[in-house]
């Protein structure tokens, strides 16, 4: 095996996944070939790589910010929350089935533990370096046993390990003797952490010294790094970071309603609508006000109908119909583009109870889901604003939807005829495509009709893809934490030129 670096956090949301982007690109920039790895992850953010295998978005920014191409390697098994304790499980890119917590470790642990090495293997024959990142803390005591995806891969690799905490939830140095003395006491690993990372620091850092002073004598660990907080928006890996996404623009010239449904999914597709900075984006939970927004997105959903029923529930189906009839904009994705049909069929139960659902009605549609899950890139061509852009983006979805009746005003978004649909008014959108919105061109051009709307001038739309801007963040991001990062202990054979 290659050389390895884990990187572990002492509580979840302590930065694990943007650090080890940057510790990709860093080790990158030094001339290492290097790759991201996760053992298993849960999230409801995913990429799909070009061989059509499902993996965790997180680590496709990682190979990325790596200058590689994502593969089913890096991410092996990909949990997807469904709720009830339930979840889809991904294995080698791919779905293998439903299961609750309990369920998943009597019939996963040993095929899981046997994908995690494969991948590692076939990783080390074309990578010098394996960067792998964790999940939630490393010192869930009632977990340890059965851990994928933490000390059971440091161990295995024997790799030095990062200890990051978030000093931003208090209690920082308590989480790192915490994490550190229950690792020692199950004998898990603990002399594999080589250093500890303080993340996301406000103020000045002499005011901290102390602080560091002692808890480096006291637990013989050196503190590596002092980590200021960011302020770049970075890919997010769960709906926690949406909460850090709020109030952040001031004198915009849109604002963009995105509906954070219970089980919201590739809300990555919307980074580069918050980069726009003409546009605030306001999420909206189901029992908030929708307010008047110039366009309300319906994201992707892990249970489509479990979250249609609550914009019922809730009256937010309501709201968005009353909005639409008073001449607002309505954009589906995957699954929101499910919602807006007259119905969706579940006749296998594949996302809960049986049955037939009534939809938001808005489109002459109906969708049948499918235990068949198509997972692929796409290059197509756009119809609509504009005849002439190139696409590029991906599917991730369960369910066929076809019309239940043919409707004149609505035409196809796209060259194939099932990847989407737009009415007449350029008011009701609705498509399976994500990452469409990263097409510079094409965002460019749906917006300046909600400009139009308003009366504003246009926006160039000569713009880049979002992959160039992302670029720039993963450069700005991997710049700062370079100057307050010492690689020293996790380099074993020194700096490569």
């Amino acid at each position: 095996m290659k050389q390895a670096l884990m990187v572990v956090g002492a509580t979840s949301h302590a930065g694990k996944s943007l650090l080890c982007a940057a510790l990709c690109r860093m080790l990158s920039r030094r001339g290492w070939r290097v790759s991201p790895f996760k053992g298993q992850n849960m999230a409801l953010n995913a990429y799909v790589t070009d061989t059509g295998h499902e993996i965790g978005y997180a680590q496709a920014v990682q190979a990325w910010a790596a200058g590689i191409e994502p593969t089913v390697e890096m991410n092996p098994i990909l949990l997807k929350p469904q709720g009830d304790m339930t979840s889809q499980v991904i294995l080698n890119g791919k779905a293998v089935g439903r299961t609750q917590a309990q369920q998943y470790y009597e019939q996963y642990f040993d095929r899981g533990w046997e994908a995690i090495q494969a991948a590692l293997a076939t990783l080390s024959q074309s990578y010098d370096y394996i960067v792998c990142e964790g999940a939630g803390s490393p010192a869930e005591i009632n977990l340890m046993h059965r851990d994928l995806t933490n000390m059971r891969v440091a161990q295995y690799l024997n790799a030095p390990t990062l200890l990051v905490v978030d000093i931003e939830r208090g209690g920082s140095f308590a989480h790192i003797v915490g994490t550190l003395e229950i690792l020692k006491y199950a004998n898990a690993g603990h002399h594999l952490i080589k250093g500890l990372l303080i993340n996301k620091f406000r103020g000045q850092q002499a005011i901290l010294q102390s602080g560091i002073q002692w808890v480096e004598n006291y637990t013989g660990i050196p503190v590596v790094g002092v980590i200021p907080y960011l302020q770049q928006v970075f890919p997010a890996e769960d709906s926690l970071d949406l909460l850090e996404r709020r109030g952040r623009k001031h004198n915009t010239d849109l604002t963009i309603a995105i509906l954070h449904l219970p089980k919201i999914s590739n809300f990555t597709d919307f980074d580069p609508l918050e980069a726009e900075t003409s546009i605030n984006l306001r999420y909206v939970r189901p029992e908030d006000d929708l307010g008047k927004p110039d366009a309300v997105i319906i994201p992707g959903s892990k249970t489509t109908i479990a979250d249609l029923q609550v914009l019922q529930g809730t009256g937010m189906a309501t709201a968005l119909n009353a909005y639409f009839q008073q001449g607002g904009v309505i954009f589906g994705i995957c699954g929101g583009f499910q919602m807006l049909g007259e119905t969706l069929r579940d006749p296998d139960g594949l996302e809960g109870e049986a049955g037939d659902y009534t939809g938001l009605g808005l489109f002459p549609l109906e969708t049948v889901m499918t235990a068949e899950k198509v997972t692929r890139q796409r290059e197509v061509k756009a119809l609509f604003p504009d005849s002439n852009t190139a696409i590029t983006g991906y599917e991730i979805h369960q369910g066929r939807t076809g019309f239940t009746s043919q409707v004149e005003t609505l035409m196809p978004l796209f060259e194939d005829q099932e990847l989407g649909f737009v009415n007449q008014a350029r008011s009701l959108w609705g498509c399976y495509l994500h990452g469409l919105f990263e097409n510079g061109s094409w965002r460019r051009q749906w917006l300046n009709l909600l400009r139009d709307k308003k009366g504003l001038s246009p926006l160039e739309t000569n713009v880049p893809h979002h992959r160039q801007q992302r670029e720039e963040v993963l450069d700005a991001v991997t710049d700062v934490i370079e100057k307050h990062l010492d690689l020293s202990p996790f380099l074993k054979n020194g700096d490569r030129v």
